[in-house]
This record gives C-alpha cells, sequence and structure tokens, in this order.
C-alpha cells in the first residue's frame, strides 16, 4: 500500500502498507516452504516497476526503512478514517474525525516507538508535531468534501485479500474500504493522502485497484461495479468501472511483473533505475548508481513480504 510524493503511483502512503503478507524468515525450512507460495502486493508489484533493485531491498532483503512524517501522516488518516464508521451515521461529521486525531497518533506511538523521534521534545519539536497534527485534520475535513460518511455502511474496512494465481504468486493486499450494495455488487475504495497524479500516470495509478478488483474477482466470483481512488491531498477522486476484460488484461499485466520478478530472481540479477524519487530513498548508500554495494543475497531468498506494519 503509497509519502505525500505526487505521481507516484505505488509508493507507499503510510508505514506497513503490505509488502505482500508475510512468511517466515528467509533461510528457514519454513520460509523455504513459504518460498513455493511467493506473494505479491500491489506495492511491490510498483516497486519492481519503478526499480528493481528497490523491490529486491524490501522484499527480499528486508531492510529497514525510517518512517517519515509524510508516512506517518498517511498512517493516522487511514486509522482515523476507519474508526469514523464506528460511529453511528448521524456523528459521522469533520469535528468528531479531527476530534479523533490525538488519540489515534497516541495509539500510533504506542505501537511503534520509532515515531516518537519525527518530532523532538523542545519547544521546536512540539510545535512541528502541532502543525503535522492540523495538516492531518486538514485532509480530514478534505474527506467530507468528496464523500459522505452519513450515507455509506462500509461491509469491510481494512480487508485484507489473499487469492492464489495458478501458476503464479499469490496475490495479496489490504483495501481501505468495501462497501456491497443490497443487490451484492462491489466498490472498492482507496484513500490516498497525496495528491492525484497527473493524466501521464493515472493508468499506473489504477493499477493498484484493479489489482485490488482482481483478487475479490478471483475470491467471489462477481467484478466490482465501482473503482475509487480518493485523492485527499488535492480533492479528487479517480474511478473505474471494470469489466471481465479489463480485470482479464489486469491478470496478464501481473503475470507479466511476476514473470519479469522470477527471471531476475533466477539471475540474481536486480539492476537499479535511476530517477528523480532517489533523492527519498532509504537505501541510496548501498545503490550502485550512486556507488554503493547491496549486501550479500540473503540464503533461501524467498519473495515474502513482512508482515502490516512490520
Amino acid at each position: 500500500m503509497s509519502s505525500t510524493t505526487t505521481d507516484v503511483p505505488g509508493s507507499p502512503e503510510r508505514p506497513g502498507e503490505p509488502v505482500a503478507d508475510g512468511g517466515p524468515p528467509p533461510g528457514t525450512a519454513a520460509g523455504t516452504a513459504a518460498g513455493r507460495a511467493r506473494g505479491l502486493s500491489p506495492s511491490r508489484a510498483a516497486d519492481f516497476l519503478r526499480c528493481p533493485l528497490l523491490y529486491r531491498f524490501r522484499t527480499i532483503d528486508r531492510l529497514e526503512e525510517a518512517p517519515s512524517p509524510a508516512a506517518a501522516r498517511g498512517t493516522l488518516v487511514h486509522a482515523v478514517l476507519e474508526r469514523l464508521f464506528d460511529l453511528p451515521a448521524a456523528e459521522r461529521t469533520p469535528e468528531a474525525a479531527c476530534g479523533m486525531v490525538e488519540e489515534r497518533w497516541r495509539e500510533l506511538l504506542a505501537g511503534d516507538e520509532r515515531l516518537g523521534a519525527l518530532f523532538g521534545d523542545d519547544e521546536d519539536g512540539r510545535a512541528a508535531l502541532q502543525r503535522w497534527l492540523a495538516q492531518a485534520r486538514s485532509l480530514l475535513r478534505r474527506y467530507f468534501d468528496l464523500e459522505d460518511p452519513t450515507r455509506l455502511e462500509p461491509a469491510g474496512r481494512e480487508v485484507r485479500v489473499e487469492v492464489p494465481l495458478e501458476g503464479g504468486p499469490v496475490l495479496r493486499g489490504v483495501v481501505d474500504r468495501l462497501d456491497v450494495a443490497p443487490d451484492g455488487r462491489l466498490r472498492v475504495v482507496d484513500y490516498k493522502t497525496g495528491r492525484a497524479p497527473s493524466d501521464r500516470f493515472a493508468a499506473a495509478a489504477l493499477f493498484q485497484i484493479r489489482f485490488y478488483a482482481l483478487v475479490l474477482w478471483r475470491l467471489r466470483g462477481v467484478v466490482p461495479r465501482s473503482l475509487r481512488l480518493v485523492y485527499l491531498g488535492s480533492g479528487e477522486v479517480l474511478g473505474h468501472c471494470p469489466d471481465e476484460d479489463d480485470l482479464r488484461a489486469t491478470e496478464r499485466e501481473v503475470r507479466a511483473v511476476w514473470e519479469a520478478i522470477e527471471r531476475n530472481r533466477a539471475s540474481g540479477e536486480w539492476p537499479a533505475t535511476p530517477g528523480r524519487l532517489c533523492s527519498w530513498c532509504d537505501h541510496k548508500a548501498l545503490c550502485p548508481a550512486f556507488g554503493g554495494t547491496p549486501p550479500p543475497l540473503p540464503g533461501g531468498d524467498v519473495a515474502q513480504d513482512p508482515p502490516r506494519g512490520a
């Protein structure tokens, strides 16, 4: 799962967006067994398309990445929007959402002590924290311009989905919200705290949510009627209404990405693809494109993703 950088489909917006979804450590007996059912999430597919070496660092080496204020803000906003629907419909107001911010932030701090280092304990740090919390509240208020949560009763929030492709990977991900109409029609909704992509990147942005639609189709036998990417940073919604042909084409895309990953795995070559996002990469010091040296590949290379929140 996406940072408030724009035009960067697949960039994680919050710590813990699935890097596929777990599995034992590489090199263990359980890890070897898990390797027979390697998984792929839309975020990791996007990583590979952006830079195969980044994919390797995140899914094979599992290198730690420091949290950033932008990513943590995305996590915070998602947490509030998830909890918003615990309230009775009439109480789902902008004031209620903004009132949840500090409590959800304290919960995030309790779950990940690294977040405490984002802001200092001095006066400047406390002021920076208050500005950051105000930015989160601004994003939440904008949400109410895009949807009316008093008219929604989601069938699922933070829905973990998983399905094996015949002869391919296990497809995995976490859907922010799943709406089901009385007649069984599905709507898949994904929140983004960044800005909507330009036309040049719109198709790539839709890949993530079409990926989720493919998984749900294979799981339930029903093509989702509507896909929505809700961009809180710019107050825009990117929508798509897929059909079976569309999802078959998505499956072919996913298979092509997986076959390319498997070829790299077989060769042991994971080339770097330098680009404008390299300045924000946690692993730049290890990248050959910048004079670095990647660590040796771990034994039992098991391209599994760490658990959500790891």
